[in-house]
């Protein structure tokens, strides 16, 4: 089976290369390689190849910069996507599309469901729901969108490798507190996505996907701290402090409460997801395996 990857560079991307099943024949591609804001580039490769299945890893993610860039968030977000899909729909490609709990305002109090209506608050969220509902209006019936979370990993930039940087760097850290999700390690989304691709069943339209249980950015943080010191990542423990995100104030305003609702997903693979602290320390274990 052909797969096409798009934004092979990134996390995800990165990722899903590296647990691929011998199944597959895989066709990675950055960005650089295969832009999908250039129709004609991306159908000229993607008809060469005529793939099973397209999994969209590439987006405009850079959530503060969106705010004064909407131009180029628009561009890869939403035209970049209609592209993807008209190109599906013509080579009869199934399409696998990687969206965000952005897409919510963050007003509820319980995990959003994949029924709850999208109330983005800024230009990211709202380039990512565009692109989302262009999906369903142009591959209604093969295509999945999963909506993912505070997404880290071993590759590229991230959270965690950000703490982990400024803690053998600064000897105080302050980190929001008000701000409720969940984590997600991109090798288990990974994973989920090529047991999708591998099912015979019909794709789902839409599902939730992080790892299990709520956090906060803090409590993400301090975690971070014990695991990475139990496993000598980082050689010091320092305070870290909780703080509202008023204190730290950026250009885009995030949802103070972005739990998804992974019933539909949990019910498709037949098992529960993972608890995130789990995930987190196997991530740790693997970063320390390549250090």
């Amino acid at each position: 089976m052909n797969v096409i990857i798009t934004g092979a560079n990134g996390q995800l991307g990165r990722e899903l290369q590296q647990i691929k099943s011998e199944k597959l024949t895989i066709h990675a591609f950055s960005s650089s390689q295969l832009n999908i804001t250039d129709l004609e580039q991306a159908e000229a490769i993607i008809s060469n190849i005529k793939p099973e299945f397209i999994i969209n890893a590439a987006a405009y993610t850079a959530v503060d910069n969106a705010e004064s860039n909407s131009q180029d968030a628009f561009a890869v977000n939403t035209k970049g996507v209609e592209n993807l899909a008209n190109i599906c729909k013509k080579t009869n490609a199934k399409l696998i599309h990687i969206s965000t709990d952005f897409v919510f305002d963050g007003s509820k109090s319980t995990p959003y469901k994949i029924t709850d209506e999208p109330m983005p608050l800024g230009v990211y969220g709202a380039s990512k729901l565009q692109g989302e509902n262009i999906i369903r209006e142009i591959l209604p019936k093969s295509s999945c969108i999963i909506r993912t979370a505070w997404v880290y990993s071993m590759y590229g930039n991230n959270f965690v490798k950000t703490m982990l940087r400024l803690m053998q760097e600064k000897d105080v850290l302050s980190v929001v507190c008000d701000q409720v999700g969940t984590p997600t390690w991109a090798s288990g989304l990974a994973n989920t996505i090529w047991k999708l691709v591998l099912t015979k069943a019909e794709l789902p339209t839409l599902l939730h996907w992080t790892d299990n249980g709520v956090t906060t950015w803090y409590d993400f943080a301090v975690s971070i701290q014990e695991l990475a010191l139990e496993k000598g990542l980082i050689t010091k423990d320092i305070p870290i402090k909780a703080i509202p995100s008023s204190d730290y104030p950026t250009p885009a305003k995030r949802p103070n409460f972005s739990v998804l609702d992974k019933t539909e997903v949990e019910q498709v693979l037949g098992k529960k997801t993972i608890h995130w602290r789990k995930q987190l320390s196997a991530m740790l274990d693997q970063l320390k395996d390549r250090s």
